[in-house]
C-alpha cells in the first residue's frame, strides 16, 4: 500500500478538520496525544487539507531531522524545506557549514515565491541566528535565463563581485569555474551546481549536474545564483520576518525552545568577539523571538501552560511497544491487536524486509495479517481511534533509523575532491580535524569494522595518542595552514583546549 492511502486514512479523522477550523479562529491551539510519527501525520493532513504555509520548531537537529523526514515520506520534497544552523558546531566558534547555508539560502529564496504553500522544518539553534533581509537578498540575486544576452566574461566579473571563489573545478557553494564556453558555478541557494552554455554573449543553455561524476542532470529555463552573505552586518533580519502574515507556527515544547535560543544568544555574550567572525547583533535574544513570532498563529504540542492556549485537541495514540527483536513478544502483542479488530500496518523503504517479516510470522505459524506500507516513518504508533497500529521494521528488528539531508549531497561532493587531497598528503604533514584539532597525518589503514575491512586515515596527536577517521567523515579533515616555516602545536585528545579556540 502507498503511503499516501496512510496519509488519506489519518487525514479523514474528525480531529484534522476540527484543527482546521480551530487554527482559523484561534491564536493558539493545543494539540495532546499524539505520539511517535503521528505528530508528522497531523502536520502532514493539515498540510495536504489546507494548502497553507506552516513553520515546525522541533527541540533540536536529531529531532527536526526525523520530523523533516517524515513529512518529505509522505508529501514529497518540493514543498518541505530544512532550515539548519549555519554553523558546523555551535555559532560561537565561527565555522559556517556551507552545506547548511545551502538550505539556509533556499528557504529564503522559496519565501520569495508566495504562489506555492510550503512546510518548514528547524529548531532552536537555527532561528536564534539571523539572517539577510529579503530586499538584501533580492538586490543581491544574479538572475540567469537561456537566450538571455550576456556572455561569460559577465558573469565571471559578476560572480568575482559577489565573492565567488574561481577554481578548476567546484565542488562546494560560492566557486565557479570556466572552461572555453561553459561556465560552472555552485549558488548557495542550490542543491546541485549549474553548468551554463554560451553561444557568443548569449546563454544557449542551462543544467544542474552531479559533482562525482560531472554528469548533466535536469535542464532549466532560468536560475537565481546567490552568494554567501558571511557574518555580514546585513543579516540583521529573522526568518519570521520574511514569513507570510497568514503562516502557522509550531512548537515542539514552547518553553525549552525559548531557553535554548536564549542560551545560545548568553553563550555568545559570555566571549570576547574576536574570537569569531559574528558579532552580537546576528543573533536573536529570547525576548526578540517571543516579539517576532507572536504575531503568528500557534500550535503547541507539549504539556505545558496549556492554559495559554485558546483551544485544545486530545488525540488518543501510544507509541509503537519496544520489542528488542523478541518474535514471542511481537506476536502476543500484534494477535491481540488483530482479536481487538485493529489494522495492522507495516512500513518500511525494503520490500525484502517485507517478505522477511512475513516469512517469519509463517515459520512460526502465527497468523498475522498485516498490510505492508511502501515507505517508513521515524517512529511507530498506535491510533486507538481509527483503530490501526502502523509499526516500523527497523524499530521492530532493532536497527537504527537514519534521517538524510539535502546537504548530506553536497558533502559528498566535498569528500570526493577531499579523498584526492588525502592521496597527496604525506607523511607527517599537519591536518586538522573539526572536532579534535592539530595532528600529524600517519597515513591510510585498514582496519576490521565488524565482519569487513574498513579504510581508515590515522591522525596522531600529543603523546601518541590517535583518532581513526572513516572515509565518510572526511569533510571534517583540512590539512593544516599557517605561517611559513612555523610548526603548530598538537593538541592533546580529551583536554578540551581546541573547543576553546
Amino acid at each position: 500500500m502507498e503511503i499516501s492511502k496512510l496519509l488519506q486514512l489519518f487525514g479523514s479523522k474528525a480531529n484534522i478538520s476540527a484543527a482546521s477550523k480551530l487554527l482559523s479562529e484561534v491564536q493558539s491551539l493545543s494539540v495532546k496525544g499524539l505520539h511517535g510519527s503521528a505528530k508528522a501525520l497531523f502536520a502532514a493532513s493539515l498540510f495536504s487539507r489546507d494548502r497553507k504555509p506552516y513553520v515546525y520548531v522541533l527541540n533540536n537537529l536529531e529531532n527536526a531531522g526525523y520530523f523533516y523526514h517524515d513529512l518529505n515520506q509522505m508529501l514529497g520534497d518540493k514543498g518541505v524545506l530544512f532550515f539548519p544552523s549555519g554553523y558546523k558546531r555551535a555559532a560561537k566558534y565561527g565555522q559556517v557549514d556551507p552545506a547548511n547555508e545551502i538550505l539556509r539560502t533556499e528557504v529564503l529564496a522559496r519565501l520569495q515565491q508566495t504562489d506555492d504553500p510550503y512546510i518548514i522544518v528547524t529548531y532552536p539553534d537555527a532561528l536564534a541566528e539571523k539572517v539577510v533581509s529579503q530586499n538584501t537578498l533580492s538586490q543581491n540575486t544574479l538572475s540567469i535565463s537561456v537566450k538571455k544576452g550576456i556572455g561569460s566574461d559577465e558573469v565571471s566579473k559578476l560572480l568575482d563581485s559577489y565573492k565567488f571563489e574561481y577554481v578548476d573545478y567546484v565542488y562546494e557553494p560560492g566557486q565557479y569555474a570556466m572552461r572555453g564556453s561553459i561556465l560552472d558555478v555552485f549558488s548557495y541557494s542550490s542543491e546541485y551546481p549549474y553548468r551554463i552554455d554560451f553561444f557568443g554573449d548569449e546563454v544557449e543553455t542551462i543544467r544542474s549536474f552531479d559533482i562525482d561524476s560531472q554528469l548533466s542532470q535536469s535542464p532549466f529555463e532560468q536560475i537565481r545564483i546567490v552568494p554567501h552573505f558571511g557574518n555580514s552586518k546585513s543579516k540583521d533580519s529573522t526568518l519570521f520576518d520574511a514569513l507570510q502574515p497568514n503562516t502557522i507556527v509550531g512548537f515542539e515544547d514552547m518553553q525549552w525552545i525559548e531557553s535554548r535560543i536564549e542560551a545560545v544568544f548568553t553563550d555568545e555574550l559570555n566571549i570576547e568577539l574576536d574570537e569569531v567572525e559574528m558579532t552580537i547583533p546576528n543573533l536573536l535574544s529570547k525576548t526578540d523571538f517571543h516579539t517576532v513570532s507572536k504575531p503568528f498563529t500557534h500550535i503547541r504540542f507539549d504539556s505545558k501552560n496549556i492554559e495559554l492556549a485558546e483551544a485544545t485537541l486530545e488525540f488518543k495514540t501510544k507509541p509503537q511497544p519496544l520489542f528488542h527483536k523478541n518474535f514471542d513478544l511481537i506476536s502476543e502483542a500484534l494477535s491481540s491487536f488483530v482479536k481487538q479488530d485493529y489494522t495492522i500496518y507495516i512500513l518500511s523503504d525494503s520490500e525484502k524486509q517485507q517478505d522477511r517479516l512475513r516469512v517469519i510470522f509463517e515459520d512460526r505459524g502465527d497468523n498475522i495479517p498485516f498490510t505492508p506500507i511502501n515507505r517508513t516513518l521515524h517512529e511507530g504508533f498506535v491510533d486507538d481511534t481509527l483503530k490501526i497500529c502502523c509499526f516500523t521494521d527497523h524499530q521492530i528488528f532493532n536497527r537504527f533509523h537514519k534521517y538524510n539531508l539535502k546537504s548530506d549531497k553536497v558533502r559528498s561532493g566535498k569528500m570526493a575532491l577531499t579523498l584526492k587531497e588525502i592521496n597527496q598528503f604525506q607523511i607527517g604533514d599537519f591536518v586538522v580535524h573539526l572536532d579534535h584539532g592539530i595532528g600529524k597525518f600517519a597515513g591510510l589503514v585498514r582496519l576490521p569494522v565488524g565482519q569487513n575491512i574498513q579504510e581508515v586515515i590515522k591522525i596522531t596527536y600529543l603523546n601518541n595518542d590517535a583518532v581513526f577517521v572513516s572515509i565518510h567523515s572526511l569533510h571534517k579533515i583540512s590539512k593544516y595552514k599557517g605561517k611559513e616555516g612555523d610548526a603548530p602545536t598538537l593538541n592533546k585528545i580529551g583536554s578540551g583546549a581546541w573547543e576553546r579556540v
